[in-house]
């Protein structure tokens, strides 16, 4: 059935309900939440009430639907609700400095513990150096000292007058002491004990011998006299070191009594403080008062830094769970890194260089990436799949997982995880993750798929008004009066091209209402008016069409061959959509068509140049389907014919040129001209029905223009699919010409209706006989088929004959 629309049917406008009257947007309620997602908001609420393992959220929609906004406006609004979490710190592991502790504190327990810490040094640092330099402990430490000489001197005595006995005496050397032959109290030279006697030289060489064994006691027994000496100033140490520092310990224990690992760690800093006293000393100890001692403590680099508390997560400011949204998703800012400084020409760390990630920040509420920069960081995604299985975090650099070698570096203790992950994605992502990632399905069991659409029904009418104001307001934008509104919402089914619809990508309907405001400003206008969006939106398409005005122009020149009136055999305008990612617009295509005898079928020109999809090449071989159970019920199908896209240089797609094909093809076959004022979409099937198409706003705008250019006749008009009136939002001067009666928009259900339209014959439809009635197209094509497969059956006896 043909059906010439009417005006009205090409364009929704949008008319305000009685119960809503408005004049403008500035006194209207504020719309809170998100417009027409119904289906993501049930999702999200869902998948944040369910606290199961593997409950996280894959928000699915394409970009400008407004799913960020709303994802970080709920996930607040619940954190707020819950509880705030446990700060999270790393300690000095004094049995194994290089696996650090990690202990959990109440909320703004770890900056108390930090300073705390803090304040226990500086104190001790003060204290330490005051009482060693006390009298008492002088004392002390002078009298053992003291009876350490006296005691190492009568050794020493005691073991010279032996040996005088025997005619030697004693000199210091670098291992101990050693003999020397003494006359009248003087010692031999060399010389005068080579000038010697032998007997005498023998003698004192006995003598000598006989006296290392007494050395060797004396070497011992200073030795012992040293050690127990060190003992007893280490002791003496001890006390007074555990004097200034025991109630400043106990004072933090009786504070920090309820964490188990805080007060083991006191326990072992007072040790340590006790054991390297040293540390705490303002002045640089004098070389050692032992001759004996072999060696001397070096300085250490930070020695104090053991002491200090690593505060990796600060939840002190915290009203509610924390809400973390990761920008740049790399490893380390996910998961945390060991960060290095340089020192002497090499790399050199410590426990107080741990750094968190966002898993850690997130810890105990939620963390909000996006999907795309977390796949394309390496090895950012397993780490993510891995802490979400085991529930801890190891913070480990990205070096460890492409090394060969493992290398000795900082181990820290893993920290338990408990986080609700929402990852942001288009749903092309989703869908890959789904098919070939097995652990995705089980982490992620909650989707919540943002919609590009909503009905458009009063109450969607009166969000979107609201949206409006809303964003006036919190944008400091000029205000919309009801007329404009209305434009904005025509221009929202524009976008989705549906007159039954309201676009939900509300990025691309503030973007007209930043413009429409900045346009009413420089027009003079208190309140936005309906010209102004409408300007707004003339300016943006203007901007973005410069490939639309040159493609217009070569077809206006002739550069590129396209026919508004006149009637072709094997002719026909296809319609085309071509998308430049911020424009797309409509354009007429000369389709042609070939036949001639033979058994090759439909051959699809841009198929065997490979500019063709896939879509379209199985748009062309339905219709060897349909002319086959059209006119070879009683006769082989004796036919070659090639089907192209004139003058198109990428590749075509989509099948939505599939009925202009076939009526090229009849046109040929039959020999009957099609017009060429008339413009074609709609796809077609093996019955010959035909099937709605995208893009039919676009493509109609496309040929309108075209035909404005090279002059409108009042006979030109555009065929598209019934189905598809719905999806008409026109511009207004096409709709102005239509009602004019300068431009015509035909709907049809079946390949005969475009037939009649196209040729002014009727298509024709079999009798009871099976015939097709005379002067029909399809009689004309059925004949010449029947002719050539007649041709073809004797070219093949005659083959034969031959053979």
């Amino acid at each position: 059935m043909i059906t010439e629309l009417k005006p009205e049917q090409l364009r929704k406008v949008c008319t305000w309900p009685e119960n809503f009257k408005f004049d403008c947007t500035e006194n209207m309620e504020l719309e809170e939440g998100i417009i027409g997602q119904e289906r993501a908001v049930r999702a999200m609420e869902f998948g944040l009430d369910v606290t199961s393992p593997g409950y996280n959220i894959f928000v699915s929609g394409i970009t400008g639907t407004g799913k960020t906004t709303y994802v970080r406006s709920i996930v607040n609004r619940v954190a707020a609700s819950q509880s705030v979490p446990p700060d999270w710190v790393y300690l000095y592991n004094f049995e194994d400095p290089n696996v650090p502790i990690a202990v959990s504190l109440p909320p703004g327990m770890a900056v108390k513990l930090q300073r705390d810490m803090n304040d226990l040094v500086e104190e001790l640092k003060r204290r330490i150096p005051r009482v060693f330099e006390s009298e008492e402990y002088n004392k002390q430490k002078e009298s053992t000292l003291r009876r350490f000489q006296e005691q190492s001197n009568a050794a020493l005595e005691a073991v010279s007058e032996k040996a005088a006995k025997a005619g030697l005496g004693l000199v210091r050397t670098p291992t101990g002491f050693a003999t020397i032959p003494m006359i009248d109290g003087r010692p031999l030279k060399q010389e005068e004990f080579e000038a010697l006697d032998p007997e005498t030289r023998k003698m004192i060489e006995e003598k000598s011998a006989e006296m290392q064994s007494e050395l060797s006691n004396l070497v011992r027994k200073l030795r012992d006299l040293e050690k127990q000496a060190k003992a007893k100033i280490k002791e003496l140490d001890e006390q007074t070191g555990l004097y200034a520092v025991g109630h400043l310990i106990k004072e933090l224990e009786e504070r920090y009594k309820d964490y188990d690992k805080v007060l083991y760690y006191l326990e072992q800093v007072k040790h340590d403080i006790i054991t390297n006293l040293g540390d705490f000393k303002q002045d640089k100890e004098e070389l050692s008062s032992f001759p004996f001692s072999t060696l001397q403590r070096g300085d250490q680099l930070s020695p104090l830094i053991r002491y200090k508390v690593n505060v990796l997560v600060n939840n002190e400011k915290l009203q509610g769970a924390p809400v973390v949204f990761e920008t740049n998703p790399t490893y380390s800012n996910l998961f945390g890194k060991v960060e290095y400084r340089g020192q002497f020409g090499v790399f050199v760390t410590d426990f107080t260089m741990i750094r968190p990630g966002a898993i850690h920040r997130a810890n105990g509420g939620y963390l909000i990436i996006n999907a795309q920069d977390v796949l394309k960081n390496p090895f950012a995604w397993d780490g993510l799949k891995r802490v979400l299985k085991t529930k801890e975090a190891r913070i480990e650099n990205l070096g460890e997982h492409v090394r060969v070698e493992s290398t000795a570096g900082m181990q820290p203790e893993p920290i338990p995880i408990s986080v609700k992950v929402i990852i942001l994605g288009h749903p092309y992502i989703y869908r890959l993750l789904y098919y070939y990632d097995d652990d995705f399905k089980k982490l992620f069991k909650i989707k919540a798929d943002f919609e590009v659409q909503m009905d458009r029904n009063d109450e969607n009418l009166l969000k979107y008004a609201r949206f409006v104001g809303s964003v006036c307001r919190r944008e400091n934008l000029r205000h919309f009066d009801s007329q404009a509104v209305g434009k904005v919402i025509e221009y929202s089914s524009r976008l989705v091209e549906d007159q039954k619809k309201l676009s939900t990508r509300f990025n691309e309907i503030v973007e007209i209402l930043y413009e429409a405001s900045a346009w009413a400003t420089r027009n003079g206008h208190k309140l936005v008016e309906r010209a102004d969006v409408e300007q707004a939106i003339e300016e943006k398409v203007y901007r973005s069409r410069m490939v639309e005005e040159k493609l217009q122009e070569m077809i206006a020149r002739g550069k590129i061959l396209v026919d508004t009136d006149g009637s072709v055999v094997g002719q026909v305008n296809g319609l085309t959509v071509y998308d430049l990612g911020d424009h797309s617009f409509g354009l007429p295509t000369r389709i042609t068509a070939r036949a001639y005898m033979g058994r090759s079928g439909v051959v699809n020109v841009e198929r065997e140049t490979e500019m063709s999809g896939r879509i379209h090449s199985k748009g062309v071989l339905i219709l060897s389907g349909y002319l086959g159970a059209k006119y070879a019920q009683d006769k082989p199908l004796a036919l070659s014919a090639s089907l192209c896209f004139e003058q198109t240089y990428d590749e075509v797609d989509g099948d939505s040129a599939s009925s202009a094909e076939l009526y090229a093809l009849l046109s040929v076959l039959s020999g009957i001209p099609l017009r060429q004022d008339i413009a074609v979409t709609g796809s077609v099937n093996q019955k010959g029905e035909i099937q709605p198409v995208g893009g039919v706003t676009r493509k109609i705008e496309g040929f309108y223009d075209i035909c404005k250019i090279k002059g409108l006749t009042g006979k030109q008009g555009v065929i598209i699919p019934a189905q598809n009136v719905d999806n008409l939002m026109l511009r207004e001067d096409v709709v102005e010409a239509v009602r004019l009666g300068k431009f015509h928009i035909y709907a049809i259900t079946d390949v005969d209706d475009g037939i009649e339209l196209l040729t002014s014959m009727k298509a024709g439809t079999r009798d009871e006989e099976g015939r097709f009635p005379e002067g029909t197209v399809h009689y004309l094509v059925d004949q010449r088929l029947r002719e050539w497969a007649e041709k073809m059956q004797e070219f093949t006896s005659q083959a034969e004959e031959g053979i």
